[in-house]
């Protein structure tokens, strides 16, 4: 068995927060270079450059690349031959964002409840999501997840009748809807399978993913880059303005489901796709 101190975790979620709030993953300024080329407006190409712009300024003085500096979501894969030594992994996560927040002079934006408004005051607690692995490591990935874009987001649960076109038309119909609000361009998340509250999970999982990594699976890949296409082809564009690049990646993950469904989730990350990730 494994010991790591909760002081270890605490420093590492500590970091995570200033540096996902900072610094824009490489994969996704490269997805952003990308889409600069490809822009075919004007108004869209200025916008992806002004965007990048933003990114070098954060980066260099270390301030957040967007105001909303969102729910601090981890992924944590934790290891059956490991354990937290002196304290709770979970507490350890909510100490490290409670100083991650403030050293990193990140804005507060989490409060009690939809009813109750007043704000937590440290952006806790975490929303954490648990994963066992076999093993002796402990490894935390960290998805800074504004509200503009997952207000966005939506569920459907179709049925097997309605097939894999129904559930291209509902992520599409997601994106149309959304427009200009989820500050395209967008890292879309997809998740299919598993009951109601999986497929929710898995969308939100594959936003941690390296923009534009394509799915292992041949199947999903293929689905990844028709939905992409037809994505872009709405001439949402950049901030909305109009163009050619809606969406920077598509990113799909599936599960087994039961034999009389067909959950479809589409959770949307905006042009400040802020992830991060270490292991211990």
């Amino acid at each position: 068995m494994r010991e790591i101190e909760a002081a270890t975790v605490t420093k590492a979620v500590r970091d995570l927060c200033i540096e996902a709030n900072t610094e824009l993953p490489e994969s996704h300024l490269k997805a952003l270079r990308r889409a600069h080329e490809a822009e075919e407006s004007p108004l869209g190409r200025e916008v992806i450059e002004r965007l990048l712009q933003n990114a070098e300024v954060a980066k260099e003085r270390c301030v957040a690349f967007c105001q909303d500096t969102g729910y601090a979501v981890f992924f944590v894969e934790a290891g059956d031959r490991v354990r937290v030594k002196d304290g709770t992994l979970g507490g350890a996560i909510d100490e490290g964002v409670r100083r991650g927040y403030k050293e990193g002079y990140l804005r507060k934006s989490i409060v009690r409840s939809p009813i109750d408004r007043t704000n937590t005051g440290d952006n806790t607690p975490a929303v954490v999501y648990h994963e066992p692995v076999p093993g002796d490591r402990l490894k935390l990935t960290m998805l800074v997840k504004g509200a503009g874009c997952d207000n966005m987001s939506a569920l459907k649960m179709l049925t097997p009748a309605d097939g894999v076109e129904a559930m291209k038309d509902f992520v599409v119909e997601t994106i149309e809807k959304a427009g200009p609000n989820a500050s395209p361009p967008v890292t879309v998340g997809v998740g299919i399978g598993g009951p109601f509250e999986k497929a929710a999970l898995l969308a939100k999982k594959a936003l941690t993913r390296p923009s534009g990594e394509p799915n292992p699976d041949p199947e999903l890949a293929e689905l990844e880059e028709e939905l992409l296409d037809r994505i872009n082809a709405t001439g949402i564009g950049p901030a909305g303005y109009g163009g050619t690049q809606t969406a920077l990646a598509v990113h799909v993950e599936s599960f087994p489901t039961h034999i009389a469904a067909f959950p479809v989730a589409v959770n949307l990350d905006c042009h400040s796709h802020r992830t991060a990730s270490v292991q211990l």
